[in-house]
């Protein structure tokens, strides 16, 4: 049972933790981009898979994760990538071209945790994989689950993040002692992009409304031309 679960999900889903595209070349429009789920062939074919097991205790749950396709004899190879806070020996880097293009070239890959660095050290390394890669949408689905009582009921929501831009440009600098300036990119084609990915993530999906979550009010040259965007 387990094994015919996990083959149907990937044959047929098309979210992924990584994408294909290259910040170097991004795609105009989120439709023009081709299928994850033409990584896929059939059930039967080995998939080469991206595996980055991350830090903490990111080495274990990836252990685990790869038992349960084993177990589920789903037919995947695992490319096992170190990518962490502790610098590769080979490398002297905490994260090499070696690893991206290894995303690229499977066009699908697992990610555990990763440590960032809080006031100090090197860049986040999340954040440095979106932007590598080129990973605008990030999609959290947020729903009830039977049996389990929370505050509110019935909760059915997707979130879909943009995560290139804004405060997440990564962008700061001292201005003088003890005075810091942190600077909120937005561009239009950005803002475009992943606009069109919620509203084809609602096509598809199957769901009527799509609402678009700014400060405007406040970020009125920011946020005000996302929103603009997002009511095109």
């Amino acid at each position: 049972m387990a094994s015919q679960v996990l083959r149907r999900a990937l044959g047929s889903r098309t979210n992924r933790i990584f994408g294909s595209a290259s910040s170097a070349n991004p795609s105009p429009s989120y439709a023009s981009q081709p299928s994850a789920a033409r990584v896929f062939s059939s059930s039967t074919t080995p998939i080469t898979a991206t595996l980055f097991p991350g830090d903490g205790i990111g080495p274990e749950i990836a252990e685990s994760v790869k038992q349960v396709f084993k177990g589920a004899e789903v037919p995947i190879e695992w490319e096992e990538h170190y990518v962490g806070d502790q610098i590769d020996p080979r490398t002297q880097s905490f994260l090499t071209w070696e690893s991206l293009e290894s995303v690229r070239r499977n066009r699908v890959g697992l990610k555990g945790p990763m440590a960032t660095p809080i006031g100090k050290g090197h860049r986040s390394l999340n954040l440095t994989l979106r932007k590598e890669l080129n990973l605008y949408a990030n999609v959290r689905p947020c729903h009830s689950l039977p049996g389990y009582k929370t505050r509110y009921d019935n909760v059915n929501l997707i979130t879909i993040r943009e995560n290139t831009e804004g405060e997440y440009s990564g962008l700061e600098h001292q201005v003088v002692r003890g005075v810091v300036e942190s600077l909120k990119i937005i561009t239009r084609q950005a803002s475009l992009r992943v606009a069109e990915y919620a509203f084809h993530y609602a096509r598809t999906h199957g769901r009527e409304r799509v609402s678009a979550i700014h400060k405007a009010n406040i970020m009125q040259k920011t946020d005000g031309l996302f929103l603009k965007v997002c009511k095109l």
